[in-house]
């Protein structure tokens, strides 16, 4: 391939989800005569839409898919490539696509997410999550289907097992409890009974656009083979899903039953195997409920084999870095990120990485931690975008307040989450305690108090607590002289600390 440069642009920015373009829209407002380039292997880009400040340090907003030509109505200096990336060049100052073109920049900024933790590569049988293509073909595929294995203990499979409904779920987590990344193990007892109960009619209609995109040759039907191929090496797969990706998508199997979980604790996946195998292996004995013939059978390591029509592996990502490292060297984190230092910044000159691809390396404030999350992936994006420019005209910049304080929004088996700080103890060591509150079927509360001080908290279900603690653990307020009353439900605790 000719390694003639195209066209050399101030600032390019890979990847078309929610860090990326976040930093593109900071970047082409701020410097509207330079000129912009997102190169991004989707048609689609993930764009913030109805964003709400709702205290100093909590956001909500909606996640909506938009074609790339909506950003270039809006920022005339910007120019969409649509193109996955092939190689990196930090010495050259080059982008080359996997459509053979190479760019040059001024400042990089690498945007290109997670992809999936697969169980395992090529399997047909296992089904990972992470984009909307993937949550389309898990509709299809699970429309015919009686019983499949969830393996995963993070968010996307918290809403899977609650969402699917008319398919039995054989749920595997490698921990004691449901939704650990989010939750211990109370909060987990207060959700676990709206995995039996009937979920509330209808819930709201989504409010995010959606565009379906009619494949390359849109007559080509994928097959488990393009998927395989797509998924797996740097051809880039979709930018992630928003965190209400199952509205709008029937998750329906082909049972009757409305819901039907059960759940296999403390155990991952020991072998899987095809119904042929299985008749071959030693293994054979260890079906459990001698069911009948499945496509496919998952070992698990407590012993249990189930068979099951597919997988799904929602086991979390792995950042992204695929196509940048060869040639070039980069500083990475222990979980495989892009090391950045306090100003977005790699270990490679005028190279700024963000979202689920980097890995935060500066001195955390003792109250923040970094989740691979909606949240602070759009808070990255913003924050490398506003560096960018800070290093281009040489202005200084401070870490940015939302890095102070870990915070975020979500909702879970149709409750209000809210973590703040160290919601779950990390990092405190033995000497902290909790203080929790639970009305079952309404609110869970929890609070960590180490030395008095609040560190954390999770909040479940309408508390109208969040401002309140928000402040507490920002203030580092003694709280000793409260004790126990700080829960009391009978003292509205806003009104001691206003």
């Amino acid at each position: 391939m000719g390694d003639k440069t195209e066209k050399t642009f101030r600032f390019v920015i890979v990847g078309g989800g929610i860090a990326g373009v976040t930093c593109v829209e900071q970047l082409s407002s701020q410097f509207p005569d330079a000129e912009v380039a997102l190169i991004t292997a989707a048609s689609l880009v993930k764009a913030v839409a109805n964003f709400k400040q709702v205290s100093k340090t909590l956001e909500e907003f909606d996640v909506e898919e938009q074609p790339s030509s909506v950003l270039e109505e809006k920022f005339p200096n910007l120019t969409v490539v649509q193109s996955a990336v092939k190689a990196l060049n930090t010495h050259t100052h080059t982008v080359q696509t996997v459509d053979g073109r190479t760019f040059g920049y001024e400042k990089l900024c690498i945007c290109s997410g997670g992809r999936p933790k697969l169980l395992t590569q090529g399997n047909p049988y296992v089904l990972g999550i992470r984009d909307t293509d993937s949550a389309q073909e898990f509709q299809k595929r699970l429309s015919k289907a009686k019983r499949i294995v969830v393996v995963g203990n993070g968010g996307i499979a918290l809403e899977l097992v609650y969402e699917v409904e008319g398919c039995e779920v054989i749920w595997a987590v490698k921990d004691k409890a449901i939704g650990n990344t989010f939750f211990d193990a109370g909060a987990a007892q207060f959700l676990i009974p709206s995995l039996e109960a009937d979920k509330p009619e209808g819930a709201t209609p989504c409010k995010r656009h959606r565009y379906t995109v009619e494949p390359a040759g849109a007559s080509h039907t994928f097959t488990d083979e393009d998927r395989r191929g797509r998924g797996v090496g740097p051809t880039e797969p979709g930018s992630a899903l928003g965190p209400d990706w199952h509205e709008g998508i029937v998750l329906r199997g082909a049972e009757e039953v409305s819901h039907r979980v059960s759940v296999e604790y403390q155990c991952e996946v020991d072998s899987i195997y095809t119904h042929q195998e299985l008749l071959k292996s030693p293994q054979q004995t260890l079906v459990s409920e001698g069911a009948g013939s499945w496509p496919v059978y998952v070992k698990l390591t407590n012993g249990k084999t189930f068979g099951c029509d597919f997988i799904v592996s929602a086991t979390g990502v792995v950042p992204n870095t695929e196509p940048f490292l060869h040639g070039n060297n980069f500083a990475l984190a222990d979980d495989g990120g892009l090391r950045v230092d306090d100003h977005m910044m790699t270990s490679e000159p005028d190279v700024y990485a963000a979202g689920d691809v980097c890995t935060a390396c500066w001195e955390h404030s003792p109250l923040w931690q970094q989740m691979r999350l909606w949240t602070q992936a759009r808070q990255m994006g913003w924050y490398a975008g506003r560096c960018i420019a800070a290093h281009v005209l040489s202005e200084p910049i401070e870490l940015d307040f939302c890095f102070e304080l870990f915070s975020h929004i979500t909702k879970f088996f149709s409750y209000k989450v809210v973590l703040l700080g160290k919601f779950n103890g990390q990092g405190l060591g033995p000497d902290h305690e909790l203080l929790v509150r639970c009305t079952k079927g309404q609110e869970y509360i929890k609070v960590i108090l180490s030395g008095g001080r609040m560190m954390g908290a999770v909040l479940i279900g309408e508390t109208d607590l969040e401002e309140t603690f928000e402040n507490l653990i920002l203030n580092q307020m003694d709280l000793t002289p409260y004790g126990e009353e700080l829960l009391n439900p009978n003292i509205d605790i806003e009104d001691y600390f206003d």
